[in-house]
């Protein structure tokens, strides 16, 4: 996730402007307000969603403290459920307003530390300021997507949502079938309901009459799940071969390269390339949760691994990439660099080495896609 840092630009927060931190609820919001360090936030409690009363409390919370009815207002919430709507609502009414990523903000480090909502609303309220005038470390905060961004979004996840259930089916009913001795040949694609009839269990005989219907609603249920991933899929093609725009060229441009195929550059590009800016290439590995992670105290140091940031739903699929760009491009500098250095180690090795091949290999797919930089020794695709 990108650490966004304020700027003059955006806001310069002063003597005269209001500070509030919502803690979200499904049931109700606790707002906490404050004008600066070391003031005493002050709680009020609201229902969930309930705009028109937080705009209430925004006004009696500059009466309160002595500001002027045109006094800034900066505020913040965890990201979480309710997405990014409260966001958009804020920015609407003029408020500055930054989403905090949960995992990143600073908590008491006892075993039993004293939590509520009312204790977060607070504490939050006290960063907020301490970020505002200028440390800006004390938490990383959320990128938030355009409405049109965040609804480009929806078409691969259900298709990728859709895919694991038909796959969950298909264990369910490869496993009904094996306590009965029946081993199914072929592809999941190939099973219909019809063949019920012919499925024999150990003994050579028909299936009971329970398991028989059972078996039935769930290939019912695997027909239904093929025939919307079918309709996704084709949609996508669709979209592909007769619209126009900037996203869509650069899936193209990813598709042009051997071993990415449309899935993959979806994706990437749908969640990362398309509407993230990007400054530098560390900002595209923490981006993806592919950068390390090291432990150091004293003189004792151990490596924890990647640190698992950022967008979950690309991070599988580079590593996914990074395989298949070691089949389909072996003359490329990237797998040219693997195979010296991992290709003679152990398995574990290898794991390693992807992670380490999939966050160069993103790296170069993001300069490709943002100054046409051919990632060396890559070949494309021939349309002939």
């Amino acid at each position: 996730m990108k650490t966004t840092v304020p700027s003059e630009d955006q806001f310069s927060p002063g003597p005269g402007s209001l500070y509030m931190a919502v803690e979200l609820g499904e049931k109700k919001w606790k707002l906490g307000f404050t004008v600066g360090l070391g003031q005493r936030a002050r709680m009020r409690t609201i229902e969930g969603s309930d705009v028109k009363r937080l705009l209430k409390e925004i006004e009696r919370a500059r009466q309160r403290f002595g500001l002027s009815e045109a006094a800034p207002v900066v505020s913040c919430y965890e990201a979480g459920r309710e997405g990014f709507w409260v966001h958009r609502f804020l920015t609407q009414q003029g408020i500055e307003n930054w989403v905090v990523d949960s995992s990143s903000i600073e908590v008491n480090r006892k075993a039993r530390r004293v939590k509520s909502d009312r204790l977060d609303a607070a504490k939050l309220a006290e960063m907020l300021v301490r970020y505002c005038w200028g440390e800006t470390r004390v938490w990383k905060t959320v990128h938030v997507p355009s409405g049109g961004d965040e609804d480009d979004r929806h078409l691969h996840r259900s298709l990728k949502r859709f895919k694991q259930e038909r796959t969950a089916r298909g264990n369910c009913i490869r496993g009904l079938l094996k306590i009965e001795g029946v081993t199914l040949r072929g592809s999941l694609e190939q099973w219909q309901e019809s063949d019920l009839e012919s499925w024999r269990n150990w003994q050579g005989k028909p299936l009971r009459e329970g398991l028989r219907g059972r078996l039935a609603r769930e290939l019912r249920q695997l027909e239904r799940i093929r025939e919307e991933i079918q309709q996704m899929e084709a949609h996508r093609r669709q979209l592909l071969r007769e619209k126009e725009g900037p996203k869509l060229d650069q899936i193209r441009q990813l598709e042009s390269l051997k071993g990415i195929g449309i899935n993959a550059s979806w994706t990437l590009v749908m969640e990362l390339f398309g509407w993230r800016q990007f400054e530098n290439r560390r900002q595209v590995g923490a981006c993806l949760g592919l950068t390390p992670s090291g432990y150091q105290s004293g003189d004792s140091y151990r490596e924890q691994g990647i640190s698992k940031e950022g967008n979950r739903w690309c991070r599988d699929v580079v590593v996914e990439v990074a395989w298949l760009w070691l089949q389909w491009q072996p003359e490329s500098e990237l797998s040219q660099w693997f195979q010296q250095r991992f290709a003679g180690a152990g398995k574990r090795a290898r794991k390693v080495g992807i992670v380490a091949l999939a966050r160069r290999l993103s790296i170069q797919l993001w300069r490709f896609l943002q100054w046409g930089e051919i990632p060396p020794g890559a070949v494309f695709y021939s349309r002939l």
